[in-house]
């Protein structure tokens, strides 16, 4: 009776952390990122010879969608840059740049990554785009119904990746307006493979007022 009780308990506690895994109870909180913060963030192209630069050259005239890549090697990454890649024709009507940005150069990771993401892409070295509050997720994620989902629907799409690089800092997806209109989407990925909402993103982009020069208001 002892061993069935102890047997039960243990049986008990691990259903508990299984449900409780599978909430949003112990997932990492996002720090929403004002517009001052992501101005300052450095960023460097990706060249022989990198060219370092303030983020906010990316969106200061124009607007921009900028992807925050968890690892360019991952499927579920890949997924979601086709994904947004499919909106490239929408915006470049509405005369909106796409970007990415990756915190790490590995070997021929974000080479290997362009042709799912139609878009220049930089590296944020300091992991800026990722924070104000960086957030991971560790082997939780293994746990997640709601990522063995993603797994399979990013295989099931004919995405393949690798396990080359860090991957467990999570990313996200901005839509930015020029000057200081702001930021007008910020999706933070809670979970591998939580995808920005498309139309949301292409609905942000159509809010984007492109800034006007001196010469042109008179």
């Amino acid at each position: 009776m002892g061993m069935w009780s102890i047997g039960a308990g243990a049986l008990g506690a691990a259903a508990l952390a299984l449900f409780l895994a599978n909430t949003d109870v112990f997932l990492p909180k996002p720090q929403k990122a004002t517009l001052e913060y992501l101005e300052d963030i450095d960023l460097k192209t990706l060249e022989k010879e990198p060219v370092a630069f303030k983020a906010k050259a990316l969106w200061e005239n124009n607007g921009a969608v900028i992807m925050a890549v968890r690892r360019p090697g991952c499927f579920l990454c890949r997924e979601e840059a086709a994904d947004l890649s499919s909106l490239k024709p929408k915006l470049d009507e509405l005369g909106i740049p796409l970007y990415a940005v990756v915190k790490e150069h590995v070997k021929t990771e974000v080479k290997d990554f362009q042709p799912y993401f139609k878009g220049e892409i930089f590296l944020d070295e300091k992991k800026k785009f990722y924070g104000p509050e960086r957030r991971k997720m560790m082997f939780m994620g293994f746990v997640r119904l709601g990522v063995w989902y993603n797994f399979f629907r990013a295989r099931s799409g004919g995405f393949s990746g690798n396990l080359e690089g860090e991957g467990f800092i999570l990313g996200g997806v901005f839509v930015v307006g020029p000057g200081k209109q702001g930021i007008l989407l910020e999706h933070r990925e809670k979970e591998f493979g939580d995808k920005v909402n498309l139309v949301s993103v292409l609905e942000a982009a159509k809010k984007i007022k492109p800034q006007t020069s001196a010469s042109e208001k008179k």
